[in-house]
């Protein structure tokens, strides 16, 4: 009964806090540091999902995380599931994720890595990075956890930052689930701040973040470079990472699917498979015409874990696999975890 509930409020609460709705998350205005996670208070966390607080080994600062731990001897895997862009550690569709890692019996750690991404101390800062580890270091030394299983999940700006995290620190996971991600911060900045696009909030954010829009000076360039997955994905080599878009995204939801593409692209070329790239003029057809162009039609095999969302394409490159499926700007848990799932050191 208590896990129909949980279900009913994250059906209502999908269209502000996260991206399963296809709908998308919503860019969030500024706020103070202090006022980082305010108005994202979800009363549908179970109780024995635990709020800790975990120091920081950047800055000494205490950043909450919601915590969970399954019954019975471990070692267990453990999932750190990351919110999304507007988002924090209490996101309620998160919960998602906790419910998976109960049916696996895996270990459950949502981070806040400084809320949402309006301000430079957040969006894949030097503290953001140490935050996510941080997060992993306090599982490791509060319950038995798997060292050979460490998975690591996000959702559109989770999805960016499990890419990034894929590449800062490639050793620390053993597979990473990246869903409709933004790869460069520099080109969806441009995209959202084209006129008449509906996501324009998310490119002042960027502004915020970034100290300016893209070439207002070298040092505000830098931050777009350095807070960008493309920049360190090479790093990921030979790590398994699976990214995943649904093709209609950029249209009706806020992140074209040629970030997904050419994070793609650049692990082809890292994996020493250079013959699965994607050119421009595909991945340009396919975001301008949400479909697939002749040569890229037939070339994915059903999958139930997708359910409804159907796959249409799908390409390995080693263990980097990309996959567009019948949708938006969602995730489908399931097949996240169970793709996860399938890794061990």
């Amino acid at each position: 009964m208590l896990k129909l509930e949980y279900k009913e409020l994250i059906v209502i609460l999908s269209l502000l806090c996260g991206c399963s709705s296809g709908a998308g998350d919503k860019p969030a205005a500024p706020v103070s540091a202090a006022d980082s996670t305010a108005g994202s208070q979800a009363p549908s966390w179970p109780a024995e999902v635990q709020e800790v607080a975990i120091t920081s080994s950047l800055d000494g600062t205490a950043q909450p995380a919601m915590f969970w731990t399954p019954e019975g001897a471990g070692p267990h895997p453990l999932l750190v599931a990351l919110h999304t862009w507007s988002g924090d550690y209490r996101q309620a569709e998160s919960i998602n994720y906790w419910e998976g890692c109960r049916e696996r019996g895996w270990v459950f750690i949502h981070p806040n890595f400084r809320g949402p991404n309006v301000q430079p101390e957040a969006c894949g800062s030097e503290a953001v990075v140490q935050d996510v580890l941080d997060a992993v270091e306090y599982a490791k030394a509060n319950t038995q956890v798997d060292s050979r299983r460490i998975y690591l999940v996000g959702c559109s700006g989770g999805g960016y930052l499990t890419l990034l995290m894929a590449g800062r620190s490639r050793s620390t996971w053993t597979a990473a689930s990246a869903w409709v991600p933004i790869s460069e911060l520099a080109a969806w900045q441009a995209q959202c701040s084209a006129p008449g696009n509906p996501n324009q909030g998310y490119a002042g954010n960027l502004v915020a973040v970034c100290g300016g829009a893209p070439g207002s000076s070298a040092a505000v360039d830098s931050q777009y470079a350095r807070r960008s997955a493309l920049t360190w994905l090479a790093q990921a080599a030979a790590l398994p990472l699976d990214i995943n878009a649904g093709i209609h995204d950029g249209h009706s939801g806020s992140v074209p699917v040629s970030h997904s593409l050419r994070a793609f692209n650049l692990l082809a070329r890292v994996n020493g498979a250079p013959e699965k790239y994607l050119t421009d003029s595909q991945i340009d057809s396919v975001v301008a015409n949400q479909s697939l162009p002749p040569e890229l039609t037939g070339q994915a095999e059903p999958d139930s874990l997708y359910a409804e969302k159907t796959v249409l394409f799908r390409r390995s490159a080693g263990p980097a696999r990309v996959t567009l499926f019948e949708g938006g700007h969602e995730i489908v848990y399931r097949a996240a975890l169970a793709w996860l799932a399938r890794w061990s050191k």
